[in-house]
């Protein structure tokens, strides 16, 4: 898909869900904000990742542990349904064994996520919606990394740039404005490119160099935060 069209898979449930109380009166409001933070909701997250790739059974891939850190905004809404926007820094790895090679390779992205939220209570939220990545470096620890050729070397080449999927997840907030969470992420973009046959350089070893190759993200996020 274009980009323009994951962006409007993005906002979709935005349209479909997010809605404002617009009949409360202001005293109304401001005790409620009182209760659940500022209107526009502005906070702070920081969490580990837990990633592999699907699919990958071919370079025996396993879970690797990555971290992230960023900005959401969580307006406050006066009704049982909002939304939430992400804007978050994600390191993200796997690991992989094929032959004599073996190493781990990580994966940095700046995603943004937007979603649709169900307020059970003020203290329990169910997130659910979709997230654009992109992949802003690529790099591995391999035990036999140089083909000898700088440009085969040069790992961000081999991937998609852009990553989309669908996110869902579960957060509490226990008290003030500090919140835990917990979120899926499902990729649907194939991680590497489909390798051309005009390439005059093979890819390294762990690159798989077949267009039947469809490896993608496979995203476990837990986080801790504070919303202002």
């Amino acid at each position: 898909m274009k980009p323009i069209y994951y962006f409007l898979l993005m906002m979709f449930p935005v349209f479909a869900f997010s809605q404002q109380d617009s009949t409360s009166t202001n005293t109304t409001k401001n005790k409620q904000q009182k209760k659940s933070g500022s209107s526009l909701g502005l906070g702070i997250k920081v969490g580990l990742n837990f990633t592999n790739i699907t699919s990958a059974s071919s370079i025996s891939n396993s879970s690797e542990t990555g971290y992230q850190v960023g900005l959401f905004l969580d307006p406050t809404s006066h009704s049982i349904l909002g939304s939430r926007t992400e804007l978050v820094y994600s390191r993200q790895a796997y690991n992989y064994a094929t032959g004599t090679t073996t190493g781990k390779t990580y994966l940095d992205y700046i995603m943004l996520a937007q979603l649709a939220v169900i307020n059970i209570t003020h203290f329990v939220q169910i997130q659910i919606g979709s997230q654009i990545a992109y992949l802003v470096s690529a790099k591995t620890d391999s035990s036999k990394q140089s083909t000898g050729n700088a440009s085969a070397d040069a790992l961000l080449n081999y991937y998609n740039r852009i990553d989309f999927g669908f996110s869902g997840g579960l957060e509490v907030r226990p008290f003030m404005g500090m919140l835990v969470g917990v979120r899926y992420n499902l990729s649907l973009t194939n991680l590497y490119q489909i390798p051309t046959s005009t390439s005059s350089q093979p890819p390294p070893s762990y690159i798989p160099s077949s267009s039947d190759i469809n490896f993608k993200n496979n995203l476990l996020q837990i986080y801790v935060g504070y919303r202002f």
